[in-house]
């Protein structure tokens, strides 16, 4: 019989500035994937809804704060790791209090959709580009 597979509930968000670019984080030096960039969010905890983590991650991670009716679900990413299977929603964001800044010392960017592919990411994210192209525009 096949070992059990260990899923990872993680969420994750695509801010959109007002020029239409997309902000990517880079994963710091000692994180698994690191120097990899992918979008903003983190692990669902127990009990915890998929916007609320959203909603804690983004103040703790970058400083700002998201009202749930900002937070608009996009697509989703079901990807197969070595030792786990990772689910990813990815939710957009286009209206925030406060100033994005890096809380955890990681690099960010603002990029444009068209620009996002060339940019190294985890293989979970890569399949969440095509839609947020589509909803973008390049």
């Amino acid at each position: 019989m096949a070992e059990p597979v260990k899923l990872l509930l993680v969420v994750a968000v695509a801010l959109v500035d007002p020029d239409g670019r997309v902000l990517l984080a880079q994963r710091p030096p000692g994180k698994t994937l690191a120097g990899l960039w992918e979008f903003p969010g983190g692990k669902i905890e127990p009990g915890e809804r998929p916007e609320e983590t959203l909603i804690r991650e983004l103040a703790e991670e970058l400083g700002i704060a998201v009202k749930e009716a900002c937070l608009a679900p996009l697509t989703f990413a079901s990807h197969a790791y070595e030792s786990f299977h990772l689910l990813m929603p990815l939710y957009v964001c286009r209206r925030w209090e406060g100033f994005v800044q890096p809380k955890e010392g990681q690099a960010l960017k603002w990029v444009r959709p068209r620009d996002l592919a060339t940019y190294p990411m985890p293989p979970a994210d890569l399949p969440l580009l095509p839609a947020l192209v589509d909803l973008l525009g390049p």
